[in-house]
């Protein structure tokens, strides 16, 4: 066996920077903030440039969470746009079955998979509602200036190097499901693969430069209420899917001003509403109760009240947080950070759930589709139940912290559960061990997400292993590497008030992922 060692320097930038799952969807965005745009411009053309090339973890088709810290203000903003379950969902078209979900959440499963899989797994999309708001709200740029990069884009089409290769070859047998979806991702029958000294092949997905173009045109409103819409519908409707105009019609996304919560010396801002923001909250406030800052670095007793407070924090989660107080997954999430030289702060997570999505790609727009049903508990009774018309819980857990001096760090992750342990600690090594951003991305890291196991970084030194084992009754060890990545997908972007600079750190283990600084032009 290999044992690699893989480090990704930060990046250092006297004007802004982008952290991104993608180094290409970077380049956009720091071109935008090159360009005068702010860091709300910048978070919103890399978010749409993500869609096209790494189309299987977000999308027009999806949905996300985005924090905003404004400088000049001093004051955070939350813009919520997750998925909602359409009005004519009916719960008794999703019948228990044997076993579990084939996505590893632990649900009971579902005659069919069909809360995973396919057209019944599809919940109305609020990605375009929510960065619409969040660009009107807080950006300077106009809506087709930060459709363009993504146009270019799509038309193009994603370079399939192996990274993206494996990714598709990992959905291929439920992708191969689909016609839609099978002539993009599997011509011919097979994976897209680049032949020995030959240059990778590029997929185009048929429909989509044209739809994102229509959408620039017509504006966000056309995707919910206008011509474009009607496409979508029609396209929905010849794969099976069930979302009405009415549907489209009545999404709203929701903005609204964050109340700190503190950590330590530190103001950490969260989304509130159903996501893992307030996870993320209750865990940090465990920690500080039985822990106190100072040590060099994070040792075994330290990692054990990590993992405590992750616990009672999910517990909490799992037993009552949901739409109603009555009643592990092969996410295909990304996130993205920005910073511009002013001191605004953006942290953006935006996802389509599963890797692929539902799957199922629109045949005519190029919309890969959701699989929001799947966020839902589908047994009836329970605080996060499958209802119609209803938002589920969700994992995404954008984070931004202040610090005394005013620097302010933008803090998030991909990888479904696995979010909230990844970016709880990050801010504790940031807070009480004084890591910057690229001594924390690479601090080895476990995960405690709700079911029952404690999962450990193997880098992780033998005596903090043997610590975690005395405490803990299930636990087990796996390395942090490219596939399968067990552990969640960070980045940071951090505005260094003192210095009047910005420092960006992307996930270390992903060959995609980069931090790209503002160049001067």
């Amino acid at each position: 066996m290999e044992h690699w060692s893989i480090r990704k320097p930060a990046v250092q930038s006297r004007g802004g920077v982008v952290v991104s799952q993608h180094a290409r969807a970077a380049e956009v965005g720091a071109d935008v903030l090159a360009r005068g745009g702010n860091a709300i411009d910048a978070a919103v053309a890399s978010g749409f440039a993500l869609g096209a090339v790494e189309p299987w973890m977000s999308g027009i088709g999806g949905c996300g969470f985005m924090t905003v810290y404004l400088a000049r203000e001093k004051k955070c903003y939350s813009v919520e746009f997750g998925v909602r379950a359409s009005e004519s969902l009916r719960p008794e078209d999703y019948p228990l079955s044997r076993g579990f979900d084939s996505d590893l959440f632990a649900w009971p499963g579902v005659l069919d998979n069909r809360n995973v899989l396919g057209p019944y797994s599809v919940a109305v999309p609020g990605y375009v509602a929510g960065v619409a708001q969040a660009l009107e709200r807080f950006g300077s740029w106009q809506w087709a200036d930060v459709l363009a990069p993504a146009i270019e884009l799509a038309g193009e089409g994603f370079t399939a190097d192996w990274y993206s290769s494996l990714k598709i070859a990992s959905s291929a047998k439920d992708l191969a499901r689909f016609e839609s979806s099978r002539s993009v991702f599997l011509p011919d029958g097979h994976v897209p693969m680049g032949q020995w000294a030959a240059a990778p092949p590029t997929v185009r997905i048929h429909g989509l430069a044209d739809t994102l173009q229509q959408l620039s045109d017509q504006g966000p409103a056309g995707f919910y209420r206008g011509e474009l819409s009607k496409r979508i519908l029609d396209d929905c409707q010849s794969v099976g899917i069930k979302i009405t105009s009415d549907d489209l019609a009545s999404y709203e996304a929701v903005t609204h001003e964050l109340e700190a919560a503190p950590f330590r010396d530190r103001q950490v801002f969260a989304p509130s509403g159903l996501c893992a923001g307030p996870t993320l909250i209750q865990a940090l406030a465990h920690l500080e109760a039985v822990t106190d800052a100072g040590p060099v670095s994070p040792a075994g007793d330290y990692y054990t009240a990590i993992g405590q407070s992750l616990e009672r924090s999910y517990a909490h989660r799992l037993a009552r947080m949901g739409h109603s107080p009555d009643g592990k997954a092969s996410a295909s999430t990304t996130h993205l950070n920005v910073v511009d030289r002013h001191g605004n702060v953006v942290a953006l997570t935006q996802t389509l759930l599963s890797i692929f999505g539902s799957k199922l790609m629109l045949p005519h727009t190029g919309v890969l589709m959701n699989n929001g049903i799947m966020w839902f508990d589908p047994e009836p009774g329970r605080p996060n139940s499958l209802m119609p018309n209803q938002q589920p819980l969700s994992n995404m857990c954008p984070a931004i912290t202040v610090s005394p001096s005013g620097s302010v760090a933008a803090i998030g992750a991909s990888g479904g559960r696995r979010i909230v342990s990844s970016v709880m600690q990050l801010i504790s090594f940031m807070t009480d061990f004084g890591m910057d951003p690229e001594s924390a991305m690479h601090q080895p890291r476990i995960d405690v997400s709700g079911s029952g196991q404690l999962l450990m970084d193997a880098a992780l030194e033998e005596n903090i292993q043997a610590a975690l084992r005395d405490s803990f009754q299930d636990v087990s060890v796996a390395p942090h590497q490219v596939f399968p990545s067990m552990f969640s997908c960070p980045s940071i972007a951090l505005w260094d008030s003192e210095r009047q600079a910005s420092v960006g750190s992307a996930f270390v283990t992903s060959p995609a992922a980069a931090a790209v600084a503002e160049r001067a032009r």
